[in-house]
């Protein structure tokens, strides 16, 4: 393999245990990717600017490297762009998946259409283009739906609709389901309950291997945000089996015969397992490269590198039993003005990883999809529950201060914008809600019962501690504890308490 190359399309994080994987074999990296800084474009042997969705570009690229370079394989991992490995690869004469299987495993009206002629347990769904289209599929499949993008991944554009008579949220659903399509056009599903799981599969001769099995958790309806995923599952053999074998029916149906699958699958508590998506791929969200080989012990990747230069994947056998966690950080809305507690996150026991995806100065959101969070934790540990507080111990330490007076900030705080997003405490103790109250415009001071407030914000954090932590970050005395600031700090947590004192001090509330 020494004199042999690869093309790996990508160059983002999820890419990198692919091209470390194929430089330990040997393989001399072509890295493809259309943002000339991306964060792996440094570990290629050489990089090539080239839009992922140019097809023909990659086509054109492959023929090249095979001929001159002795390109042995094209691939990706942790991206939707397998139907442009497959036809670069055919272009180029080289192990890959039938390029019409590829695009079943990438369009997902192609994919249920596929999953409905096979019998493949799968949700209702319609294909739509306008918002009079979506209405229509919405009263025929019946709410709850889901609207999504048909060729898009991160859940970028997909929200879940509950009530048929709000025809505006269906507009808007619409139009941001389009507007994240390449192809302009998106899908209507029915709603699936219950759990949900990521699963990764290495298929070799049309053998099917499980690489992965974990638990997804899933917040912020109508979104879905994935604020983590833990690996192995905790459910019940019953559920996993049912998983699983709804995973390689769908695989099969399909056509994936070599390379990756990467599963979507949910337990609906009213018809079982059921198919989310199923990728022709590995799996992004740190689980493919990273949570599946801290807890198994198994290079997944590399596995799947091989397979695509046409070779065995080598021994899927475990050597470990631990679980590893992954677990996300988000932002309320604003302006990153420092980052702090970075170091404090990566001394947490058990931890293996921290990435940090903003940076000082850049604009932040709530997040309304996968790509838009700021943070993530990885850990591993033989004990479930040491990885998993492990894990959210070091994302409640990353602190991300806000530029005082912006108004994103303002705006999310006094419920302007981000209505649906749940507030980062609740008070449930009556005497915390009546001292308040008392406050009025002009009073101040501490909330009498705050040690028994149980409520926890979007990374576990418990209001006291949150409280705790506003002490060590900012300087502040009762008298900064107004009613406004009670409000602030029940809206967006530590972020907007920090804010809040820092804002009114500038005078700029």
């Amino acid at each position: 393999m020494g004199n042999e190359s690869i093309l790996i399309l990508g160059g983002g994080i999820m890419q990198i245990p692919a091209i470390k994987a194929a430089k330990k074999n040997s393989y001399r990296v072509y890295v493809a990717d259309a943002n000339v800084d991306a964060p792996a474009v440094s570990l290629a042997d050489e990089f090539c600017h080239i839009d992922l969705k140019d097809a023909e570009a990659l086509a054109e690229k492959a023929v090249m490297l095979k001929k001159e370079q002795n390109l042995a394989g094209v691939f990706t991992a942790g991206t939707d762009f397998s139907a442009s490995v497959a036809y670069a690869a055919s272009a180029a004469e080289l192990p890959c998946i039938e390029y019409s299987t590829a695009m079943k495993a990438s369009n997902k009206f192609l994919m249920r259409k596929t999953f409905q002629d096979a019998c493949v347990p799968s949700p209702k769904f319609c294909s739509v283009k306008n918002a009079s289209e979506a209405f229509k599929a919405c009263s025929e499949i019946g709410v709850p739906v889901v609207i999504k993008p048909v060729d898009s991944m991160g859940a970028r554009g997909v929200v879940k609709i509950e009530d048929l008579e709000d025809k505006e949220a269906i507009n808007r659903a619409v139009e941001n389901a389009i507007a994240s399509s390449r192809s302009s056009e998106a899908i209507v599903e029915e709603f699936m309950d219950g759990p949900e799981f990521s699963l990764d599969a290495i298929v070799f001769n049309g053998e099917i291997t499980i690489c992965g099995f974990a638990d997804r958790h899933i917040f912020f309806p109508p979104y879905f945000i994935e604020m983590g995923h833990t690996m192995p599952t905790e459910y019940n053999e019953e559920i996993k089996s049912a998983v699983i074998d709804v995973f390689k029916s769908g695989i099969k149906a399909l056509g994936i015969t070599m390379g990756a699958a990467k599963g979507d699958i949910k337990y609906s508590h009213a018809k079982g397992a059921m198919v989310g998506e199923i990728a022709a791929r590995l799996s992004g969200g740190f689980m493919s490269g990273w949570t599946f080989p801290y807890s198994s012990g198994v290079n997944l990747t590399e596995s799947a590198v091989k397979i695509a230069c046409g070779k065995s994947p080598g021994s899927l056998s475990p050597s470990l039993d631990n679980v590893s966690a992954e677990r996300a950080a988000l932002s309320i809305p604003g302006i990153i003005s420092s980052i702090e507690g970075i170091g404090e996150a990566e001394r947490v026991d058990y931890v293996k990883d921290v990435f940090i995806h903003k940076r000082e100065g850049e604009r932040v959101v709530f997040p309304e999809n996968n790509v838009q969070k700021c943070t993530n934790v990885i850990t591993a540990a033989s004990d479930r529950q040491l990885a998993v507080s492990s894990a959210e111990d070091a994302v409640r330490k990353i602190f991300f201060r806000l530029v005082p007076g912006d108004s994103a900030t303002s705006d999310f705080i006094y419920r302007k914008t981000y209505t649906w997003a749940p507030d980062a405490f609740v008070l449930a103790m009556p005497s915390n809600l009546a001292a308040v109250i008392k406050m009025g415009a002009s009073g101040c001071g501490m909330l009498p019962e705050l040690d028994r407030e149980l409520s926890v914000d979007w990374h576990g954090m418990k209001m006291k501690d949150a409280f705790f932590r506003l002490s060590q970050l900012v300087e502040c005395s009762e008298k900064d504890f107004t009613a406004d600031f009670w409000k602030a700090f029940l809206r967006g947590g530590l972020q907007a308490g920090v804010w809040f004192i820092e804002t009114k001090r500038l005078g700029k509330l």
